[in-house]
């Protein structure tokens, strides 16, 4: 990793992540992107939290995760963020979400070694 940061390895071809290599043709339209059952459970889950969330007055429109966890577990006197809150409908909702990512990451967890993101 330093090597490629010191600029003693150089990337193979240029791609970003997000990027179509190949321009599109007059009418062609680009594939909508299909998510497995695990991701689109993720994505329920967290709108979940987000809509009860957002039924709160003075929060922050654009809230990350870490904002709504905050909002409900506080900080204590050090600064650092309790580990729990007092609000169950909050502890439900975050519980809920934390199971599914842990199917989502179940279910990547091969590919991520199969594509070569990680060497085991």
């Amino acid at each position: 990793m330093t090597d490629f940061i010191q600029g003693r390895i150089k990337p193979e071809e240029t791609h970003h992540l997000f990027s179509n290599p190949t321009p599109l043709k007059e009418g062609e339209e680009r594939e909508a992107k299909i998510f497995s059952p695990e991701a689109k459970s993720v994505f329920e889950a967290g709108r979940e939290l987000w809509k009860y969330y957002h039924s709160f007055n003075a929060i922050l429109s654009n809230a990350s995760l870490y904002d709504i966890r905050e909002f409900f577990q506080g900080r204590n006197d050090k600064g650092r963020m309790n580990a729990k809150s007092s609000d169950e409908t909050y502890t439900m909702l975050i519980g809920e979400l934390r199971s599914k990512l842990n199917l989502l990451a179940q279910k990547i967890t091969p590919k991520v070694y199969e594509y070569g993101f990680l060497k085991e």
